[in-house]
């Protein structure tokens, strides 16, 4: 995460975005960050404001690299006799990218609502807890393993529900709850009473708590100052157009900033000339004192030499300058 926090930030030197004042100006801040890949869809955002709100999951990165790659090759490089349209490159976008990716882990039930938000911008995806059935080492009782919760799920609230239902007798047929999570990933164990079907109190949890849970998207963000709702192709191509822009910002800061060190050398180049036309005796006179100081006799002509091509060079610089 480290390294990607890094490259979003990477070109900021290079005057690639604007920069505005900060809420009590003193200081400046980007706009945008030109990070290199859709940091919007990788990472998600959630954000609400006066008439409007925007929800946006978060994706697997390597998938959303793929959809940008498939839209900038079958766009600037595609066949130019028998273009797609754009529900095609929705369509191929949708199957680069099926569904979102939840750190958390857990099921995406159905991909009706995925399918929905990627098309429209806007949809609802049914998540569900990650569980097992266990079976004690005698046999006669077996309990469900929780190890991956819904995105955004607090797993310790999920374990005081569990309990608040069990002591209002809302869910029965749990006989001990406990957390057994370690560095190594999560387990909630739920022990069951003596004969408990354990789908059966499953599916109660899943209706009373939020081992299932449902998530609405809303793919709203900021395009030209305005806000716009957007399917997935609108989303990459407004990156894959951003990125042009930044690139040729890019190139056009390094252009100048070469241009500017080239004539600040150039300045150096004519003054260092300049002095060792005006002295050059001197000059070489000094380097011979300190040689022969230093070096034996055999080492002075090496030196002058050396000062010679020093010269030299100094001089075919200036000419391909002026």
């Amino acid at each position: 995460m480290e390294a990607l926090a890094d490259d979003a930030m990477g070109d900021l030197d290079k005057e690639t975005v604007d920069f505005v004042p900060n809420y009590d100006e003193t200081t400046e801040e980007p706009t945008v960050l030109p990070a290199p890949f859709p940091n919007l869809l990788v990472n998600g955002s959630a954000g609400i404001a006066v008439g409007m709100a925007t929800n946006v999951p978060p994706h697997n990165l390597r998938e959303v690299v793929d959809a940008c790659i498939w839209l900038i090759e079958n766009t600037h490089f595609g066949d130019a006799a028998a273009p797609l349209t754009r529900a095609d490159k929705l369509r191929n976008l949708i199957k680069l990218v099926p569904a979102p990716d939840f750190p958390t882990g857990g099921y995406i039930i159905g991909r009706q609502g995925a399918v929905e938000a990627y098309m429209t911008g806007r949809g609802s995806i049914m998540m569900r807890a990650k569980t097992e059935i266990e079976t004690t080492k005698k046999g006669d009782r077996q309990s469900i393993i929780v190890t991956e919760i819904p995105y955004q799920v607090n797993k310790v609230r999920v374990i005081e529900r569990i309990a608040d239902l069990v002591r209002d007798k809302i869910i029965e047929g749990i006989s001990d709850l406990r957390d057994e999570s370690d560095r190594d990933g999560m387990r909630m164990v739920i022990e069951l009473k003596r004969g408990e079907t354990p789908e059966v109190v499953l599916n109660n949890l899943y209706k009373h708590t939020q081992l299932q849970m449902s998530f609405g998207i809303i793919m709203l963000a900021i395009v030209g100052g305005r806000p716009k709702v957007m399917n997935l192709l609108e989303l990459v191509e407004t990156f894959v157009s951003s990125g042009d822009q930044c690139l040729a910002d890019i190139l056009a800061a390094l252009a100048v900033r070469d241009w500017e060190t080239i004539g600040k050398r150039a300045h150096s180049l004519k003054g260092a000339s300049a002095n060792m036309q005006a002295h050059p005796l001197s000059v070489a006179a000094a380097d011979l004192e300190n040689a022969a100081r230093a070096q034996s006799v055999q080492d002075l002509d090496g030196l002058v030499h050396q000062l010679k091509d020093r010269l030299t060079a100094v001089n075919a610089a200036l000419a391909k300058v002026s």
